[in-house]
C-alpha cells in the first residue's frame, strides 16, 4: 500500500532514480493557509547534501504544486506535489543490477514481485520519504498549536545528555545537547574513515497534543503511532512514555507517569516518543553478498550516501506523526463529551 491514512490521506510515489518523487494528500479541508514555503522549508530539513555527514547528492528537491492549493489556501480537492529528481546518477548501480546489497531490501522485492528498479533501490529507497514529508508538512499545517518536535538523542554508543531546543537546529546532527553533538560528530566522522556507518536513537516530542485521539481497542493512538513510524525503511523499534523502562518499574512508580496516552487515547499532556534507527547499509566496505543465481560475491558499494541517516529521518519522523495525528483529529465525533 502507498496510501497511508483514512480522513487525511497522503499517497506517495515515485522512484529514487525516476523522473520525481511526490504526494497527493485527499481529505484536507478546504480553507487552510498553506504556502509553498510551508512545504519547502520541511524538505529543506530532508534535503541530502546538508553537511559533511550527508550524501553529496546535489537535490535541491524543490516542491511544484500541481493542484489544490490556489491564493495560498487549501481547495478541498487533491492537492498533487512533486519534487523532480536532477542528479541521479544511475551508472553507479549498473554492475548491481544482478547483485542484492546486504542489508537492503533487493533480494526479498525480487523474489516477491519478478522485476525491481535496482537504481538506489527505486521504491525501496529513503528518497521514497519525499512524500511524507510533503504530507506531514501540510497536517502540521492543520495541527495548529501543537507541535512535534524531534531530536537525535544517541548515536553510536554516545548519549545526548541536556535537552536545548534552540540548539537542535544549529547543527548537523540535530542534537539538542551542543556538546554532546561533537562527540557524536567525531565518532561519525571515524566511521567514515573506516568506510562504516552509524545507527541511533530518535527522541520525538508531540507538545501539546488535541485531547481525545485514539480509539479502543485497535485504534489506540500509541499503535497507530507505532506503525507510521516503524513503516519508515530504516527504523527499527518504537517506544513511548516509559518505554522498556517499566520493566524495571513498580506499579506504584509506573502509576505516576503522564504519558500523554491513556487506553489508547491522547490525554492533552506531552507524548514523547524514541524511536531506533539503524546504520545506512551502504558502506564502501569490502562485504559478501549474494548475486541472482545465488552465488557469493564480494562487492565495495559506490555511490553517494549518508553514514549516519538520523539527521535527514528527522523530518520524515516527525511528518508521520503529524499524519497520524491529522487523520484523527478528522474523525467523525463518535463520543458525547465532542459534542457539547
Amino acid at each position: 500500500m502507498n496510501t497511508f491514512g483514512k480522513n487525511f490521506r497522503v499517497t506517495s510515489f515515485g522512484e529514487s532514480h525516476g523522473t520525481a518523487l511526490g504526494a497527493v494528500i485527499d481529505g484536507c479541508p478546504a480553507g487552510l493557509k498553506l504556502k509553498l514555503t510551508d512545504i519547502q522549508k520541511e524538505l529543506d530539513r530532508r534535503k541530502p547534501g546538508q553537511s559533511k555527514i550527508t550524501t553529496p547528492r546535489k537535490e535541491k528537491d524543490q516542491a511544484e504544486i500541481l493542484s489544490g492549493i490556489f491564493e495560498d489556501k487549501t481547495l478541498g480537492t487533491p492537492i498533487a506535489i512533486i519534487v523532480r529528481n536532477k542528479d541521479a546518477k544511475s551508472k553507479d548501480y549498473k554492475k548491481l543490477k544482478n547483485i542484492f546489497r546486504p542489508g537492503h531490501a533487493d533480494q526479498i522485492w525480487e523474489e516477491k514481485y519478478g522485476h525491481r528498479d535496482y537504481r538506489g533501490g527505486g521504491r525501496s529507497s529513503g528518497r521514497e520519504t519525499i512524500g511524507r514529508v510533503i504530507g506531514g508538512a501540510i497536517a502540521k499545517k492543520l495541527l495548529g498549536k501543537t507541535k512535534i518536535i524531534a531530536h537525535t538523542e544517541v548515536v553510536g554508543n554516545i548519549f545526548a545528555e541536556k535537552f536545548n531546543i534552540k540548539e537542535i537546529e544549529k547543527n548537523p546532527l540535530r542534537c539538542a545537547d551542543k556538546n554532546k553533538a561533537k562527540e557524536m560528530m567525531e565518532a561519525i566522522k571515524q566511521a567514515q574513515k573506516e568506510k562504516d556507518s552509524l545507527g541511533g536513537i530518535v527522541r520525538i516530542e508531540i507538545i501539546n497534543p488535541p485531547k481525545y485521539l485514539g480509539e479502543p481497542v485497535f485504534e489506540k493512538l500509541q499503535a497507530r503511532l507505532a506503525e507510521a513510524l516503524l513503516s519508515i525503511g530504516a527504523v527499527r523499534s518504537f517506544e513511548f512514555g516509559s518505554g522498556l523502562c517499566v520493566a524495571d518499574m513498580k506499579g506504584s512508580e509506573q502509576n505516576l507517569e503522564k504519558e500523554g496516552i491513556s487506553g489508547g487515547i491522547s490525554t492533552g499532556n506531552n507524548i514523547s516518543i524514541a524511536i531506533a534507527v539503524k546504520p545506512t547499509p551502504s558502506i564502501a566496505q569490502k562485504q559478501q553478498a549474494l548475486n541472482n543465481k545465488g552465488k557469493k560475491v564480494d562487492i565495495e558499494i559506490k555511490g553517494r550516501h549518508d553514514p549516519v541517516i538520523i539527521p535527514r529521518l528527522i523530518p520524515v519522523a516527525e511528518a508521520m506523526c503529524a499524519m497520524v495525528l491529522a487523520d484523527l483529529l478528522l474523525e467523525p465525533p463518535s463520543f458525547v463529551s465532542q459534542l457539547k
